[in-house]
């Protein structure tokens, strides 16, 4: 049925098959990629990817040619949802449908694991996301995104719109609850929960946070700049949450606002002190991602200094 299995040249195999010496030019082309295009330490991810490598225990595919490790993807499967960790091709080898041959191998893979119905990824580093044929195409559905970048002194020109009514404290772990339910209400019915399907329930969304919290995926959180807004009966009812994704480049990894605050600067504010706290930490760009039909948000954040750097897109399989 898969054509990455009728290709010998280059072939596709299971990721337990090479080792971390075969990925490591690889993955330090990839970090060096990652960071030339956003300002993002890749090595934290790169790391873990050798560690999982090198036990044998992480689910992928590599690309080969002859005996040279030319690509790679992983994957993890989260009860019935599969996500597509990172899938990456060496610039000199790079086309489309190497690419394809690597995703192709691993959204089947997840196809074939008992219970999965959909795979979702998005992949900054994939070549011309947007236009390319993907397989599987019948389950599949595709949403441009794209990477803002502002410089972070750029926080000193904004002014202070202090919400009338409402709170601004820094954010910790006790209010992840609260947090969830906000994220829920606030993406019902948004194109982002069409991408991420965490965000439909207030379960999904506290394993989002979760992942946030502890994992690099999205960098290494970073309280100290992280803010939480609520109203005049202190219910929660705006977040802007934070990581460093280098020693010198903060990322705003989550931020929503009830929808009953919307159009009051709640979101501005959040935002305008998470990048204050940023630049006071030393980082000099602070970046963020939005799906492209999100105009009302996208206008925010251009009105605040933030420009493109990058589109990618978000790749959703549902076969329900």
């Amino acid at each position: 049925m898969a054509a990455w299995l009728e290709s010998p040249d280059p072939l596709v195999v299971d990721l337990r098959k090479v080792t971390a010496a075969d990925l490591a030019p690889l993955l330090e082309e990839e970090t060096a990629a990652w960071r030339t295009a956003l300002d993002w330490d890749f090595e934290p991810s790169a790391d873990l990817v050798r560690r999982f490598v090198g036990m044998q225990a992480l689910n992928g595919f590599a690309l080969l040619d002859g005996t040279r490790t030319i690509g790679y993807s992983y994957y993890i499967r989260e009860e019935k949802k599969g996500l597509i960790g990172d899938l990456y091709v060496q610039a000199p080898d790079r086309t489309p449908e190497r690419e394809n041959a690597l995703m192709e191998a691993t959204v089947e893979a997840l196809w074939r694991s008992p219970g999965v119905h959909r795979v979702e990824a998005q992949l900054p580093m994939l070549e011309s996301p947007l236009a390319r044929k993907p397989p599987f195409a019948s389950w599949f559905r595709s949403y441009p995104r794209r990477f803002l970048e502002a410089p972070a002194a750029q926080a000193f020109a904004l002014a202070e719109r202090e919400p009338e009514g409402i709170a601004i404290s820094p954010w910790t772990e006790a209010k992840q609850d609260d947090s969830a339910r906000l994220v829920a209400a606030a993406y019902r019915g948004h194109v982002d929960s069409e991408i991420n399907d965490q965000y439909r329930s207030p379960s999904g969304a506290r394993r989002f946070l979760s992942n946030i919290v502890q994992y690099p995926g999205c960098g290494t959180f970073f309280a100290p700049a992280s803010y939480a807004a609520s109203d005049a009966k202190g219910a929660l009812c705006g977040i802007s949450l934070t990581s460093l994704v280098a020693w010198d480049t903060g990322h705003i990894t989550q931020i929503c606002v009830a929808p009953s605050q919307r159009g009051k600067s709640v979101g501005y504010e959040l935002l305008r002190r998470s990048m204050l706290a940023l630049v006071a930490h030393g980082c000099r760009r602070v970046g963020l991602t939005v799906t492209s039909t999100n105009k009302g948000a996208i206008r925010l954040y251009q009105q605040m200094g933030f420009a493109d750097r990058r589109d990618f897109a978000a790749y959703v399989w549902d076969s329900w």
